[in-house]
């Protein structure tokens, strides 16, 4: 059994947030198409003989052929979903995707207006059902003013994973192997033309790694829903600085419900949000080759309770638990990251400018109730601000645990000292600045983290945590730090894999 649990054990301390919950939110304009109402695929599943590929595939998909040693029938989708396509679990049959399939095309950042000619798409994925994909340029888009309603459970999520993986080639140093999972919505972003200060519809971006439009003025804008949730094996350069990592949220609104959602080894990031408004709940990032949670260009919204597990070694340098920036420094419209009972464990011993936690050009974040750790005998650090603008923010930190060699990274523009500042100034309390680390990592450890110990949560549980009630109305109450409550609360197992004995990827 992996012993994260008592990793994520480390962060049980005593608190009170009287924050209220926040509900779902329909799209202005637009509303919420999720009624699972399809041409693929809606009837139950027929009997066949175990390892019997289906004789064919449902309407609007086309027929590939078999994988997995003949067994299953591969049904590709379209390259544009038009209408209300549904994946529903079919015996002997699996879904694929090739090159770019976009959920409907561009509708513009108008909810009220949308582009002539322009199609919207409803793509619905009923619990149990797995999509793959063959390559790197492989990747499943929804656009503006479109929808993606995946909807697993805890005991049948859906998953999103690679030819390889369904072909039994993959192991748990596989990444990169298909694009990843692409939304785009009409919410505030950053990058506005010259003379335009955000939030304007006029204020649009083009999301990394594809030609795709995102952004506009609509905060409760509703791109669907995803609910347990895997996407493996993923993340992809398609040139240099461009990639695409297991999910983008590029102007998505809060409005879309992000919650139970697990990134597993991805070759990029594991989650970029590129501005926008959107929340997110239950989130587990694993193996990620470069960040575990990428924001930039302006995200103003939440996530509550998720576990980040660094990769060993880093590829590529810039491997973090967290990376959030805005836009060039000086924005008006800065991002406004809040994060709560996350537990981030670092593995990489080497690079020391790979912080857990970086912030940069004009970020103004809220971090409460969470852990963060590194082995001892990592050169990193927990924390490094990079520009004057963000610690004129006023970054808040409540309740946060460290437990790093080195607390601050001693960056070039904002040194140690400054750094210090902020996270014990006057406003942010109870926090530990150098807690004792006792997490080992073992020899031959994997990206996934087996049999990672952290004893002595003593530490951890002596961190008493301060009233955020008034921090951001998206969070729960909670009583305690860090991603689980005790040993009960195992809401990261059964729809994940990769984190217990025997829940391989």
């Amino acid at each position: 059994m992996l012993r994260l649990t008592k990793v994520l054990m480390a962060g049980a301390a005593v608190m009170a947030l009287a924050a209220c919950g926040s509900a779902e939110v329909a799209s202005p304009g637009e509303g919420d198409f999720g009624s699972g109402g399809g041409t693929g695929g809606g009837t139950g599943p027929t009997p066949l003989p175990p390892g019997t590929p289906a004789a064919d595939c449902p309407t609007g998909l086309t027929n590939v052929g078999t994988v997995a040693a003949g067994t299953l029938r591969a049904c590709q989708l379209p390259e544009t979903i038009s209408g209300s396509l549904t994946l529903s679990v079919r015996a002997g049959t699996i879904y694929a995707i090739s090159g770019r399939t976009q959920v409907g095309t561009d509708r513009g950042a108008d909810p009220a207006a949308p582009v002539a000619g322009s199609v919207q798409g409803i793509l619905t994925i009923d619990p149990g059902v797995k999509v793959f994909a063959s390559g790197g340029s492989d990747y499943l888009l929804v656009n503006r003013g479109s929808q993606i309603f995946a909807e697993g459970t805890a005991t049948q999520p859906i998953i999103f994973t690679s030819r390889q993986n369904v072909e039994g080639a993959t192991n748990l140093s596989s990444q990169g192997q298909w694009g990843g999972l692409v939304i785009a919505g009409r919410a505030p972003t950053a990058v506005c033309p010259a003379g335009v200060t955000a939030p304007n519809a006029s204020c649009v971006g083009q999301v990394e790694g594809t030609s795709a439009n995102y952004g506009g003025n609509t905060l409760a804008d509703n791109s669907g829903r995803l609910r347990y949730v895997q996407v493996n094996f993923s993340g992809f350069e398609l040139s240099p600085n461009n990639e695409l990592q297991a999910l983008t949220l590029a102007g998505v609104g809060s409005g879309t419900t992000v919650e139970f959602f697990q990134s597993y080894n991805s070759s990029d990031d594991g989650i970029e949000i590129f501005g926008g408004t959107v929340n997110l709940r239950n989130i587990v990032i694993n193996g990620a080759d470069d960040d575990g949670l990428d924001t930039d260009t302006g995200w103003r919204g939440g996530a509550q309770f998720g576990i980040i597990t660094q990769k060993p070694t880093a590829v590529t340098n810039g491997s973090r638990g967290l990376e959030w920036s805005a836009a060039p420094s000086g924005t008006a419209f800065f991002a406004q990251p809040k994060v709560s009972n996350f537990t981030i464990v670092g593995r990489n011993a080497a690079v020391a400018a790979d912080a857990l936690i970086t912030m940069n050009t004009g970020t103004q974040p809220t971090v409460i109730n969470s852990v963060f750790t590194n082995p001892t005998t990592s050169a990193a650090a927990c924390l490094d601000i990079d520009d004057a603008q963000t610690v004129t923010n006023a970054p808040i930190f409540r309740s946060v645990y460290f437990a790093c060699s080195r607390p601050y990274e001693d960056d070039s523009n904002v040194n140690a000292a400054a750094t210090a500042a902020v996270f014990i100034s006057a406003t942010n309390v109870n926090n530990t600045a150098a807690g004792t680390s006792t997490m080992t990592a073992p020899a031959g450890a994997t990206m996934t983290n087996n049999g990672l110990t952290f004893i002595n949560g003593a530490n951890e549980t002596a961190v008493v945590a301060t009233n955020g009630n008034a921090l951001y109305p998206f969070f729960t109450s909670v009583t305690y730090i860090g991603a689980v409550r005790n040993t009960a609360d195992t809401w990261y197992l059964g729809w994940t894999c990769g984190l217990a004995a025997g829940s391989t990827c």
